[in-house]
């Protein structure tokens, strides 16, 4: 003998099916065609991304919208443009694209940068930054014997600031030649190299030579180094790893692929 259902499992029943058949239905029909409900939850995902409230008017503007748009791209395959082969490139490649997306966002779900990763990334950041802060500024000159001549006038008292008027560095010249609050990494070696040698208030008396060109190089003021806190960066670092890493499998795959 076959077991009744209960009401209360009956009621429970209904509801799902019902359910079921809501989540089944399309969003419209347009001309006899059916625009498929997953079109809506795409567009109204993407419109909560950007910071809209998921509510009637929303679900109403974005489902005339794609009634619009569905009655436009039977126009246009009316009109035969899907088969112009142009039109069909960038079919193409708009179709490439969003699975090029999907494929890069499942691919970083499964290979997260970790936090171990993060913080010996920043370790390795922090030392590099040294243990000091400098704030040099600096007169840029073509040739040696400009850069010689420079330091010659210093020596006989003229100011430092008032010499970089000669500099061809025409980002700090008219500051008088100063290049603001910076750890070693960020300029050139031989620049870094001889910066980290001077004392406050000293300057090259020789000149430096780089890519750029001869140097001449005053010490304006030292201080210690205060690093950002490990929270406080981790968010740009690990967006920045990230990007690392992806960017290397793709790297990876390109190396991998047969191209002829």
């Amino acid at each position: 003998m076959k077991a009744v259902p209960s009401r209360f499992a009956l009621t429970i029943l209904a509801g799902l099916t019902a359910l079921a058949t809501h989540a089944a239905e399309p969003t419209a029909t347009v001309n006899g065609k059916i625009v498929p409900s997953a079109r809506l939850e795409v567009m109204l995902s993407e419109q909560r991304a950007q910071g809209a409230e998921d509510n009637p008017q929303l679900r109403e503007a974005v489902r005339e919208e794609l009634i619009r748009r569905e009655v436009l791209a039977q126009e246009a395959t009316k009109a035969g443009l899907d088969k112009k082969a142009d039109v069909q490139a960038q079919m193409d490649l708009a179709r490439q694209a969003i699975l090029i997306r999907a494929y890069l966002q499942d691919w970083v779900k499964s290979h997260p940068v970790s936090d171990a990763d993060l913080r010996k990334e920043y370790d390795q950041i922090v030392a590099r930054m040294g243990g000091k802060e400098y704030k040099p500024r600096h007169i840029l000159v073509e040739t040696e014997q400009a850069a010689q001549d420079i330091i010659a006038k210093l020596k006989s008292g003229a100011k430092f600031e008032e010499l970089a008027a000669q500099s061809i560095d025409p980002g700090s010249k008219e500051r008088g030649g100063d290049l603001g609050w910076a750890n070693p990494g960020m300029f050139v070696k031989p620049f870094s190299d001889a910066m980290v040698k001077l004392e406050k208030g000293q300057y090259t008396e020789q000149p430096v030579k780089s890519d750029f060109g001869f140097h001449v190089i005053q010490m304006q003021d030292i201080r210690p180094t205060k690093p950002p806190a490990f929270d406080e960066v981790k968010p740009q670092l690990q967006q920045r790893m990230q990007q690392q890493k992806v960017e290397q499998h793709i790297v990876d795959l390109r190396a991998k692929a047969e191209v002829k």
